[in-house]
């Protein structure tokens, strides 16, 4: 039956639940904080008290159905989670791959016996599930995706290399996008196996980044890697509807770790620009410094406000008008991320360079959500050809 988007929640107000939800959400981050991701990432650690707490508080799976152990929400909910987390200043990364991406495509695509193997742990947190699509040679065409998969028997042997794929060394498996020859067409088709990441003939080697964050990125091998029939992902026909259906929770959920950063630098500036006097007066009251900052809060709500209609959308079963939203969410809020962040250390001056505010650590991760999960332009060409109709040039 096809949704009926008038039945459609007001995407735009909190329900009481969701209100609790966020305050929640926010009380676990604040009791972390940017000083312990901070102090995660130099140590080259993982998250793993703040990623454990999450899941006890059943926060990491509040979008996926509840008979398989999670809250029986949704991508609303879930966003909501990861927005109040950033906003605190401890967003988790891996929730925009392991309940989000994975989560929802084994929920809406996978086998009875795939959904009681991956979704309770995903649920709970015990289990971490990466995603591995991005190619070298590929980037944004996922059409020129070269690992490939071979039947052998009733197993299968996966081929290929992915890049800067993230949390590896978190997760439990990856899901990995593949292509496979058709049981219908015959020819070399996308296909999703889920790969632990201990198997024989895959090899991951951590990609050295200036972002600081505690969640790595890698490169990964595989070299004819065995896998046993029941890790491909569904029935090996609906692969495409399954990277839409996992795709557009990506961009939402990119999109809540993006205005939760924007709201964290935009808290640390206003409450300075309130504080520090110049000449007996808050240098706020100056339009120099009010002005940017307020520019940043509207175009942060907006953002927002694009985010929860992609998320709405997406909990109404409605993949082909939620892409478009998703897509402009993630542009919105990357761009508000960037600029925000940027403006909060201007407007602290020196101390906007300090350790002890914890901006300038951020700057090169704010600008994450205008390259990933996919860049900007990729998302400007989308707009361009699906929104307004106009030629494509590539």
């Amino acid at each position: 039956m096809t949704p009926d988007p008038s039945q459609i929640p007001n995407p735009v107000v909190d329900t009481d639940e969701q209100a609790q939800l966020r305050t929640v959400a926010y009380d676990l981050g604040s009791r972390y904080g940017i000083e312990y991701m901070r102090e995660k990432s130099d140590a080259g650690e993982t998250t793993d008290e703040l990623w454990t707490e999450a899941g006890r508080l059943g926060l990491l799976g509040v979008n996926l159905p509840e008979e398989y152990g999670g809250g029986g929400a949704g991508m609303t909910e879930l966003a909501i989670v990861e927005e109040e987390l950033s906003a605190a200043g401890a967003g988790l990364l891996m929730m925009v791959v392991s309940p989000a991406i994975n989560g929802t495509i084994i929920s809406r695509f996978g086998t009875e016996e795939q959904k009681k193997r991956w979704l309770p742990g995903i649920a709970s947190g015990e289990t971490i599930t990466s995603f591995a699509i991005t190619e070298p040679d590929a980037g944004s065409n996922s059409h020129a995706i070269t690992t490939t998969a071979r039947r052998d028997g009733s197993d299968f042997l996966l081929k290929g290399q992915k890049t800067y794929i993230s949390g590896v060394d978190q997760a439990d498996a990856i899901l990995v996008v593949a292509r496979l020859e058709g049981s219908n067409s015959g020819r070399l088709e996308p296909a999703l196996f889920m790969v632990p990441t201990d198997a024989p003939g895959l090899e991951a080697t951590h990609i050295p980044t200036e972002v600081r964050t505690p969640e790595r990125q890698f490169q990964l091998y595989f070299d004819d890697v065995r896998l046993p029939a029941e890790a491909l992902i569904g029935d090996g026909d609906t692969a495409l509807l399954m990277l839409f259906a996992g795709l557009n929770p990506e961009r939402i959920m990119a999109s809540g770790m993006a205005c939760g950063t924007a709201r964290f630098a935009l808290n640390r500036a206003t409450t300075y620009a309130n504080e520090r006097q110049v000449w007996k007066t808050p240098i706020g009251a100056h339009q120099g410094v009010s002005h940017p900052l307020a520019q940043c809060k509207i175009e942060l709500e907006l953002a927002r406000l694009m985010m929860r209609k992609a998320a709405a959308l997406v909990d109404a079963g409605l993949d082909d008008l939620a892409g478009e939203a998703a897509n402009m969410a993630k542009y919105a809020s990357g761009e508000v991320s960037a600029r925000t962040v940027d403006q909060a250390i201007q407007t602290l001056g020196g101390n906007g360079l300090s350790v002890e505010y914890g901006l300038a650590g951020m700057l090169a991760a704010s600008r994450l959500p205008r390259i990933a999960p996919v860049s900007r332009e990729m998302i400007l060409n989308y707009v361009a050809q699906h929104s307004l109709g106009l030629p494509k040039s590539y």
